[in-house]
């Protein structure tokens, strides 16, 4: 078991499933507390999860651990992972009664438009008559994609184009309720080299699931369609603080990785940054150890902490440096920031896919990748892990594996990730999720819903539910989902002569 533990702690890159978040997420405000380095306490102590107690032997042989692995563990850990090893028999992660609600769960009206959206893209890139692929990375329980794919058998031409639908999906008991709902229940789900196969109840096109989006094969033939609904916030996320140095230390930068510039380094002459590890909490502390707010102190004391690594770790060295948006923090003391590396690895995957790479070059770009989540526009997320169990914030160190973690994502990240990955592709947005369901319809499709349920008691109450489930994805209060969720588009490069529909622009034919 400990041996199990151990690779898992020091596994590289896993792809992970995705999560969305019912309400607008919220930053936990504890997470960087107690920044002194905490001793692993040895002795024996009761632990709320199996996970936690292989995440706390672990971390007695190893010394704490980077946030990502603790994140990663927590979320597709062999045993007990959030969405690979549920714990608890039957547990469903999504809906009213699980710990979240997706947008696809809220409203069908939200798939139809995403659904509309490729729609649009396939006829305005020529509407090629095959090779259309429809890629979904972290597809849940499979609603966003059925409702996609029952809007777009309503566009024949399109429907025929396609030639396979990809869904990367981690989770076997998830794979299972994807091809229950997309396939019917008595379809045969056969395994190949590449992954999982079935076949659609929507004119018959076959799927195929992969736990790696590298498993999909990268043809330049192809047009993939790619849609990352609440994906990327789930992925393991880094986190580091800039400290300052005694006059006699100097930084530590590797010289094979030495990016700083003459001006970075005269801004900030003695400032390192140190990254943010995982240890358990040590027995005995309180919430007032730790600071916790009055009103959150009805939960457990959290069984593990994030606290400041007291010696420059090898991510610390890499990570801060491999951007210029990072390296300008330096000026700030004591900035904070998150870097998720695994989300520049699928931003640069889903680039070369639509427009190739100097190493793989694609004659003519095609194609189009849509990402929905949530984080700021234009800034560098700091302080955003949270945790979230059954519709409210709880602390995400505490029983790993019932709960799940999000992050905010860092969309300029993924722009400079896609761009520098392919000449050939550009990004349009972020745009609030407001904006970009208004202007593909949202209010027309639902009163069109509303219209074709006539007249009853029961009609009137399925329109007001339907008028609430709209106004929901469109709300622009402080913490509403219009607001907080971010729509952005990576498409083939056109020097920017033609926006997307969505994002200010129209269907060009």
């Amino acid at each position: 078991m400990r041996s199990n533990v151990l690779r898992t702690a020091q596994c590289g890159l896993r792809y992970l499933s995705r999560r969305p978040l019912s309400h607008g997420p919220k930053v936990a405000h504890q997470i960087y507390r107690g920044f002194a380095a905490t001793p692993v306490t040895r002795e024996e102590r009761q632990w709320s999860t199996p996970l936690a107690k292989q995440l706390a032997e672990a971390i007695n042989i190893t010394g704490p651990i980077p946030l990502a692995s603790y994140m990663r563990m927590c979320l597709t850990g062999d045993i007990g992972g959030y969405y690979t090893g549920a714990i608890e028999a039957g547990r469903d992660q999504f809906g009213r009664k699980g710990d979240f609600i997706t947008s696809p769960e809220i409203s069908q009206i939200f798939g139809e438009l995403i659904g509309v959206w490729f729609v649009a893209e396939w006829m305005s890139q020529g509407r090629p008559k095959q090779g259309v692929e429809l890629i979904e990375v972290g597809p849940g329980r499979g609603t966003l994609m059925d409702d996609m794919l029952r809007t777009i058998r309503n566009f024949k031409d399109m429907a025929s184009s396609i030639d396979t639908i990809y869904m990367v999906e981690a989770s076997v008991e998830l794979r299972t309720a994807q091809k229950n709902l997309l396939c019917g229940k008595d379809a045969v789900m056969t395994e190949s080299e590449i992954g999982w196969h079935s076949t659609s109840k929507y004119n018959g096109l076959p799927i195929v699931w992969t736990d790696s989006i590298k498993a999909i094969p990268q043809d330049s033939s192809k047009t993939p369609f790619i849609v990352a609904h609440e994906f990327f916030d789930a992925l393991p996320i880094h986190a580091f603080q800039l400290v300052d140095l005694p006059p006699t230390q100097k930084p530590t930068t590797p010289e094979s990785n030495n990016k700083t510039s003459s001006s970075d380094s005269a801004a900030a002459p003695n400032r390192q940054w140190r990254e943010m590890v995982v240890s358990p909490t040590p027995k005995g502390t309180t919430h007032a150890d730790l600071g916790t707010p009055q009103a959150e102190r009805h939960d457990p004391v959290p069984e593990f902490q994030l606290t400041l690594s007291p010696s420059v770790t090898r991510h610390a060295q890499y990570l801060p440096e491999s951007s210029p948006r990072y390296r300008a923090l330096k000026s700030i003391p004591s900035a904070l920031i998150e870097v998720c590396p695994d989300s520049s690895i699928y931003a640069s995957d889903f680039a070369t896919r639509i427009g190739g790479s100097s190493t793989s070059p694609k004659p003519r770009p095609s194609g189009a990748a849509l990402i929905l989540d949530y984080g700021p526009t234009d800034t560098i997320p700091a302080n955003s892990l949270r945790g979230i169990r059954q519709h409210r914030r709880v602390s995400p160190f505490a029983a790993p594996g019932l709960v799940d973690l999000s992050a905010d994502v860092d969309f300029g990240a993924i722009v400079e990730a896609a761009t520098i990955a392919s000449p050939g592709v550009e990004c349009h947005g972020p745009v609030e999720q407001a904006y970009f369901l208004e202007a593909m319809g949202v209010q027309q499709r639902a009163e069109m819903l509303s219209r074709k349920l006539g007249a009853g008691p029961n009609a009137d109450e399925k329109k007001k539910e339907i008028e609430r489930s709209w106004k929901r994805l469109v709300d622009r209060g402080p913490s509403g989902m219009g607001k907080i969720y971010k729509v952005l588009a990576i498409l083939p490069e056109n020097e920017g002569r033609r926006r997307p529909v969505g994002f200010g622009g129209d269907v060009s034919p």
